[in-house]
């Protein structure tokens, strides 16, 4: 089934339409062959767009019945591809609106794989017991100083000597 077919009749998977609303994945692929198959379009009218334009320059004074047909599907095109550089920009916003959803969402699931990765961690901690670690910690330190404050004075060397 071609993809044109597909986005008018609704053709896709079994499996795609009983599911309900499809992935994310799924959604962007989509929106994704979309933007490729108007681009194609868009192309190709803009090489029907030259060709009027040459028939009608071709034409010109000699036949203007044949000119100003050329100049009339040459405008029908035009309008055409203006439709199409709307449906372009509207299906490139909802995609990157999906895209950061999409985003959005995985950030927010990770964030709380995080919370509760932080729950299990301090679910064996007791504040009254780090507390007391800090408490005994700070002890340690104050004890530690005094011995390095008596390490490092003279011991007296000084004092013994008179002048």
């Amino acid at each position: 089934m071609s993809k044109i077919s597909r986005l008018f009749k609704g053709g896709g998977s079994a499996a795609a339409k009983g599911r309900g609303a499809p992935s994310p994945q799924e959604a962007l692929a989509r929106l994704r062959e979309t933007e490729e198959m108007l681009g194609k379009k868009q192309e190709y009218l803009e090489t029907r767009i030259e060709r009027e334009l040459a028939a009608a320059r071709l034409h010109g004074t000699r036949n203007k019945r044949a000119a100003l047909q050329a100049l009339k599907r040459k405008k029908r095109y035009e309008k055409q591809l203006s439709q199409i550089d709307g449906t372009l920009s509207t299906i490139e916003f909802q995609r990157e609106a999906l895209e950061n959803s999409h985003t959005n969402t995985e950030v927010l699931k990770n964030m709380g794989y995080a919370a509760q990765a932080m729950k299990k961690v301090h679910e064996n901690m007791d504040l009254n017991k780090i507390d007391d670690l800090m408490q005994d910690i700070t002890e340690q330190q104050d004890v530690a100083q005094e011995i390095s404050d008596a390490i490092s004075n003279r011991a007296g060397f000084a004092d013994e000597f008179d002048e």
